[in-house]
């Protein structure tokens, strides 16, 4: 009977050791089901963005037949390349003191900088943060540009009577406005529309520099708005006055543009224009580009979608800072809902734009044996804790995925400038090289964070550059680091168009 009992016993023992075995294999099975439908997820988006340099050159093509149409006529491409007027660029000569308003959201910044006509040295700058009380923003432009002018007369007047660059010169102003404006001169401009939660109305299709003109005569200040700039423009100017090589400007960070130093013969929609210079800055407004050689991929085809301008701005959506971090997060949902490698779906992956740049970034460059910045931001983002190491380490090849394509593709972008003015090796040549050409040296002022704080974001794009030119072209040019462009540059603005630089120019 004992002999029974101790079968009996031992047979369930075993029956119960062969199911927990069997469960153990089959969750194992399961986990590895999973773990293949994530990793497939991130497969395909690999092979969707991929940028190789075959297609980045179609790309390089694209921006240069776009650049030509938007020259020829308004409305001719989805590259606006909006004419600046500006053709003194700032180049190291001017003296005095010089002033700038930059206009840019629900704040404002005025500066003062101090030149003394040596190339690259800037005496000194000074800055003022002013924000625009919140009733003004749905007010008149008379109280709007009354409350500017009275914030600049106080700055302007803090100014010791002792600077010597100052005596017997009259004050210039130059004036980032950072709103869709229709340039009529250098320092004239009829406001379009408002952004950013502006909306004043009688302001509309008026001339924004004459209002804050009048507003200062108002206010007895003689300051003269001698420029009207966009930050892009700023860039340009202030990578000029260091470097004479520099004939275009990119910022990326947030947003997106570029502008670049064209041949006057060469904008054919401004033939008939009163003009005696050979070259004019053009804002090409390149965050609107577009063409089929992009790598599209379902999750831009979402987000576009669900953005407020919809079929617009579809390259900035691509490339810049506002936009990686939710098509990170987009990616990330779509694994998640199709396994169960991060378990339970937090309804914070439903939020739009809860990923930021800066976040993919951190998780991408962490170099921490157990990625310890991916499970942070994972855990405190998201709200998914527990993060196995080799799910953390799928989320940073996710974010470098996007990064690298959105860099290469800013890096094609750049050429297509180059390409357009001659400074490619091709000499405008579409498809081809050209081996008699002289390659001068070519220098591209580029702003903004995600270029300037991205390690590898920058790396990617010095790479695709190198890929694309070839390293016997790529050699010539250069790309430089500018800080302030909408600041500092457009104090320099100012000097290059003052009417005290009249004689020199």
């Amino acid at each position: 009977m004992e002999r029974k009992v101790v079968v009996v016993v031992a047979v369930s023992v075993a029956a119960v050791a062969c199911g927990m075995a069997a469960a153990a294999v089959g969750w194992r099975v399961r986990k590895r089901r999973e773990w293949k439908k994530a990793v497939r997820v991130v497969r395909e988006v690999e092979e969707e963005c991929e940028t190789s340099v075959e297609r980045l050159r179609q790309v390089v093509d694209a921006m240069a037949v776009e650049m030509h149409a938007g020259l020829a006529s308004e409305g001719g491409s989805k590259l606006k390349m909006l004419l600046t007027h500006v053709h003194n660029l700032p180049n190291g000569s001017e003296r005095g003191t010089y002033y700038a308003l930059d206009l840019e959201g629900t704040y404002f910044r005025v500066l003062r900088v101090h030149l003394n006509g040596q190339q690259s040295a800037i005496l000194e700058h000074e800055v003022e943060l002013q924000t625009i009380p919140q009733h003004l923003l749905t007010s008149t432009s008379k109280d709007f540009f009354d409350f500017i002018a009275s914030s600049l007369k106080e700055f302007v007047e803090k100014e010791g009577d002792d600077s010597e660059l100052s005596v017997a010169r009259r004050k210039e102003l130059g004036f980032t406005f950072s709103f869709p404006i229709k340039q009529i001169s250098v320092c004239s401009g009829i406001l379009i529309t408002w952004t950013k939660g502006f909306s004043i109305v009688d302001m509309v299709r008026k001339d924004v520099p004459a209002c804050l003109q009048e507003a200062l005569v108002q206010k007895g200040l003689d300051l003269r708005v001698a420029a009207l700039v966009n930050d892009t423009v700023g860039t340009l100017a202030l990578g000029h006055y260091h470097d004479a090589d520099t004939v275009a400007a990119i910022v990326i960070g947030t947003s997106t543009n570029a502008c670049y130093l064209e041949r006057t013969d060469a904008i054919i929609k401004c033939q008939g224009l009163l003009t005696t210079s050979r070259s004019m800055v053009v804002n090409m407004e390149w965050g609107n580009f577009w063409s089929s050689h992009l790598p599209r991929t379902s999750y831009d085809i979402d987000l576009n979608a669900e953005s407020p301008n919809p079929n617009d701005q579809g390259f900035e959506k691509m490339i810049s800072g506002m936009y990686l971090g939710d098509i990170v997060r987009r990616i990330i949902l779509k694994m998640s809902l199709e396994s169960d490698i991060l378990g339970h779906i937090s309804s914070k992956f439903s939020m739009p734009f809860i990923l930021s740049t800066p976040m993919i970034a951190a998780m991408h460059e962490d170099d921490s044996p157990n990625l310890r910045e991916v499970e942070r931001i994972l855990k405190d983002i998201l709200e998914v804790p527990d993060v196995p190491l080799k799910v953390r380490k799928l989320m940073m090849k996710v974010c470098g995925i996007v990064t690298r394509r959105a860099a290469r593709l800013a890096a094609a972008g750049i050429v297509g400038i180059l390409k357009k003015i001659g400074r490619d090796g091709s000499g405008g040549i579409t498809g081809g090289r050209r081996s008699d050409m002289k390659m001068r040296r070519t220098v591209v002022a580029i702003e903004g964070g995600l270029y300037s704080n991205y390690t590898l974001f920058r790396e990617y794009l010095h790479e695709a550059l190198h890929e694309i030119l070839g390293e016997d072209i790529a050699k010539h040019v250069i790309l430089k680091v500018t800080e302030d462009g909408s600041g500092i540059g457009t104090a320099l603005l100012a000097a290059s168009h003052s009417s005290n630089n009249v004689d020199r120019i």
